[in-house]
């Protein structure tokens, strides 16, 4: 009976130390995703915000455009315009505008008319 309870130990320990031993190596692909994950999100965060820059400075510059009330947004090279402007011809404006920008692959227009005075009596 001895000699088979110290078998049983025997085999326990084995198994915990290559356990132990397995979990504790890691590959150098695996060992900290996280930081280039973050690194990655970082870099296209800062790449949206500039984009987004660069399409409202382009609207700026335009002639004859109140960007004032233009909010735009960017990811991954999309462009979301939203906001008001004080002329109906200045809606297809934004997005030709924001089309001609390096970088922007696509445009949502939601940019609307705005109403002029604040409305209210």
């Amino acid at each position: 009976m001895n000699a088979i309870d110290l078998v049983k130990v025997m085999v326990v320990a084995g198994c915990v130390a290559v356990s132990s031993s397995a979990w504790s190596q890691t590959s150098d692909s695996t060992a900290n995703p996280s930081a280039a994950t973050t690194t990655d999100a970082k870099t296209m965060k800062k790449a949206d915000r500039k984009l987004a820059r660069d399409v409202r400075r382009a609207m700026a510059k335009a002639q004859g455009f109140d960007v004032s009330n233009v909010f735009v947004k960017a990811r991954s090279g999309a462009v979301t315009l939203s906001g008001t402007v004080p002329e109906g011809d200045q809606i297809a404006q934004a997005g030709e505008i924001a089309k001609g920008v390096a970088g922007v692959k696509s445009v949502n227009n939601k940019v609307t008319l705005g109403v002029q005075g604040g409305g209210g009596n």
